[in-house]
């Protein structure tokens, strides 16, 4: 009898145990919450990148509306109601496809939140040498962050997108990095970037119409990026840091489509001709995107036109 005890003993007191839980969530049927805190310090909590659950993260409708009567030659098109949360027109918007300069949306958004506008930059050789369209930079010269996102965002030079990625606080490579990892943090699942100025040659990198909504949307709430890309021209006169600027924007509608706001174009011989293009006037606000064209500017504007008609509204006269 002795030997058993102990192992009784040991039944009989889970028994008890069982049975004053049982008394216990009879009166008390509060569920327990458990917590599980992160093993790293909360200064180091803080500063890690939050990807997932992020309040940035949003997710259009995807659902284009039926009997779309438009023909374009873009690859890709899309064209979405933001008040509604609908699209209004759309094929190929999930095919993954180069964006050339469109890329310098991310570069731009990502500069204005990580800097202030008023920070000094110092032009080095390598980005003054970038190839294609340039703002016109020499090296060794100084501007403001402000001026080059200008001089990114309207002649879209990759001279000024490769200052602001090789003077910011992550360096070049770390802001690359930075560029894809916002790119998670929206939810862009089908983006990637090489470099902040969208050209070819160093990887390949690609987006869809869809990410390109989410990241639109998103850089269009920043009030500093949303002045910048709806401005046609930016004079930068001379000091004694830099040259004089005359910038200008050609390209997107801005003083030919009552309405249009920005926000930026792209071309490479890889990409074809893209704009994308923030629409807010009557009430309505549209974005629309398109890949690979023969005719942005025109196909733009017959987007457009074809948006606000489907939302019941006169598109205005334009030229």
């Amino acid at each position: 009898m002795k030997r058993i005890r102990y192992p009784l003993l040991f039944l009989f007191g889970i028994f008890v145990a069982l049975l004053l839980l049982s008394v216990y969530t009879r009166f008390d049927a509060r569920p327990v919450i458990f917590s599980i805190k992160s093993p790293l310090p909360e200064s180091l909590s803080n500063i890690f990148p939050q990807v997932l659950g992020s309040s940035d993260h949003w997710y259009p409708s995807i659902t284009p509306s039926k009997n779309q009567s438009l023909r374009l030659s873009a690859v890709s098109v899309l064209s979405y109601d933001l008040n509604d949360e609908k699209m209004l027109f759309g094929y190929e918007e999930t095919k993954k496809l180069p964006i050339a300069s469109l890329t310098k949306i991310m570069t731009a958004i990502l500069a204005i939140e990580n800097d202030n506008l008023g920070s000094t930059y110092t032009v080095s050789k390598r980005a003054a040498l970038t190839g294609e369209n340039a703002m016109g930079l020499t090296a060794g010269e100084k501007l403001t962050l402000e001026d080059l996102i200008y001089g990114m965002m309207l002649p879209s030079g990759n001279d000024a997108a490769e200052v602001i990625a090789e003077e910011s606080k992550f360096g070049r490579d770390g802001f690359i990095y930075q560029m894809n990892k916002k790119a998670e943090e929206l939810g862009m699942n089908n983006t990637y970037f090489t470099n902040p100025s969208g050209l070819e040659g160093d990887g390949h990198q690609y987006s869809t119409s869809i990410d390109l909504l989410i990241l639109s949307r998103y850089a269009m709430k920043n009030k500093d990026f949303a002045k910048i890309v709806g401005t046609f021209e930016h004079e930068i006169p001379s000091t004694p840091d830099h040259k004089y600027f005359l910038l200008r924007n050609d390209t997107n509608l801005l003083t030919s489509y009552p309405g249009v706001k920005g926000i930026k174009t792209g071309f490479t011989w890889e990409a074809g001709m893209c704009l994308v293009t923030y629409y807010e006037n009557d009430g309505a606000k549209i974005i629309g995107i398109i890949m690979n064209s023969q005719d942005r500017r025109g196909e733009m504007k017959e987007l457009l036109d074809y948006s606000i008609r489907s939302l019941g509204k006169t598109p205005p006269k334009h030229s």
